[in-house]
């Protein structure tokens, strides 16, 4: 089953992050890319920062566009990866093994995938 990892942090809590330390995390994460490589169906993206986000929303009469994310949580998602594990628990153990989560107000969100739309059919 495909599963997308969202990996997100806290940007005040990733500022304090010294550059080395950030560095060094990093190298575990290209390294734990490598490690899950036969998990992994689509790598993803790293996205770039949060001040560059727009968001399109709900406005009454027309969508609103506006700058920033607008998110009511203080995490924000830094990018994503769609694996392919056998479960919702094997797709949870590789995540547990995400290298950023040893820095505070990291996150890895855990979602299924839609891979079959017939349900939507009708």
């Amino acid at each position: 089953m495909k599963y997308v990892l969202m990996f997100t942090s806290t940007p005040e809590l990733d500022a304090a992050v010294p550059p080395e330390r950030a560095q060094a995390v990093y190298g575990r994460i290209y390294q734990w890319f490598a490690d899950n490589a036969e998990h992994i169906d689509d790598a993803g993206a790293e996205l770039q920062p949060l001040s560059t986000a727009t968001t399109v929303k709900h406005g009454g009469d027309a969508p609103v566009v506006a700058d920033g994310p607008f998110s009511e949580a203080k995490e924000v998602i830094g990018g994503f990866s769609v694996i392919d594990a056998p479960d919702l628990d094997a797709a949870i153990a590789i995540a547990k093994t995400w290298p950023a989560l040893e820095l505070p107000g990291v996150a890895v969100e855990v979602r299924p995938m839609v891979v079959d739309y017939s349900m939507f059919e009708q």
